[in-house]
């Protein structure tokens, strides 16, 4: 469903990916993961058609893209940003927030269409006519979801979608994101910094460092520790909690 070859992202004189290369097959959820910095936001941003200055080859479903986006490309491929309070306009109803895509690309039955995706992602009708200051985090994250979900697409592009909320309504949102997975057949590229998130989620990953993906390894390396690159086994030791001896044993990989 998704493939990207040789993918390079400039910033000015500043590299921020550098020859990026996976393949996502249809209805896998696929992880990238890495510090802060590391350039995966980057790539979904390329994909999603956010970044123009890029090289090398992006395709969906087999069809090469250009820099600019299609209508039809809209359709097949959402993104679920990873600021719940950032991404919704405050001052429109989640009625407006849903109806907008819809209204877009020239949709009909907006109403029911509005009913069904919030009922998806586990919210009555009654929210229809709230405003974001009226929901929780977790609330503004299904609504969210929902947004992408108004156009029917098959890949969903999910930056991060849990990392700003409560631990708690972390695990519902992503209980959710694999039940409607499953339900409507979705190709997930899922990027995060928590490889506990990545191994619940994702069948495989690649992690980044520094603009480059050092490892691709299914998730399973993750319970045994089968990781050959040594920034991969630090970074999969950091996320085991606070240890002063691996604090000391740190190191700074170029």
């Amino acid at each position: 469903m998704i493939e990207i070859a040789g993918l390079t992202v400039r910033f000015g004189d500043f590299q921020a990916v550098q020859g990026v290369s996976f393949r996502v097959a249809k209805g896998e959820a696929f992880g990238l993961v890495g510090e802060s910095g590391s350039g995966k936001t980057t790539v979904l941003k390329a994909l999603a058609g956010l970044v123009h200055d890029w090289r090398g080859r992006i395709a969906l479903a087999g069809e090469t893209l250009g820099h600019r986006r299609s209508r039809a490309f809209c359709r097949t491929v959402q993104m679920v940003f990873q600021d719940p309070y950032g991404s919704l306009h405050p001052r429109h109803t989640v009625d407006r927030t849903l109806a907008e895509p819809a209204l877009i690309h020239g949709l009909g039955d907006t109403g029911r269409r509005i009913d069904r995706m919030l009922a998806a992602v586990g919210l009555e009708p009654g929210f229809r006519y709230r405003y974001p200051h009226q929901l929780s985090g977790g609330q503004r994250q299904r609504v969210a979801i929902a947004r992408a979900l108004m156009l029917e697409p098959k890949v969903l592009l999910l930056d991060e979608p849990t990392s700003s909320l409560d631990v708690s309504v972390q695990a519902e949102i992503l209980n959710l994101l694999s039940d409607l997975r499953a339900a409507r057949g979705l190709t997930y590229l899922f990027v995060s910094h928590n490889l506990t998130v990545i191994a619940h989620m994702c069948g495989r990953l690649a992690v980044m460092n520094r603009g480059r993906i050092v490892e691709e390894v299914p998730t399973a390396a993750l319970a045994t520790g089968a990781l050959a690159d040594p920034y991969s086994r630090q970074l999969l030791k950091s996320s085991e909690g606070y240890d002063r001896d691996a604090v000391r044993e740190l190191q700074t990989f170029e």
